[in-house]
């Protein structure tokens, strides 16, 4: 043990990798691609074992961030999304700060 160790006293535990999950098979239904200023977002439609999901990929500069949604919830997410433009169209835009 190295001198600025001490044990756990919730016992062992490893910093190690996690082991590499198992290969699911997935097959893509539908892919649709939009660029938003200096954002892609790349829409998938998948399908594998559990089920259909919709992935949702943000690239901006070749950092890629992911979101899944299960085909279960996209009517929610869609009704949610129409409020947020709805909200962004109708609410009044702040005037900039001005800047010292």
């Amino acid at each position: 043990m190295i001198s600025n160790e001490r044990p756990s006293p919730y016992g062992y535990r490893s910093y190690s990798a996690a082991p590499p999950r198992p290969h699911v098979n997935e097959d893509t239904l539908k892919t649709e691609k939009i660029q938003v200023e200096r954002k892609t977002f790349v829409f998938t439609l998948k399908e594998n074992p559990r089920g259909r999901f919709l992935r949702i990929t943000e690239d901006v500069n070749g950092r890629r961030d992911n979101i899944i949604i299960p085909s279960t919830g996209l009517e929610d997410f869609k009704k949610l999304l129409d409020e947020m433009v709805k909200a962004a169209n109708e609410l009044p835009a702040k005037a900039p700060e001005p800047q010292a």
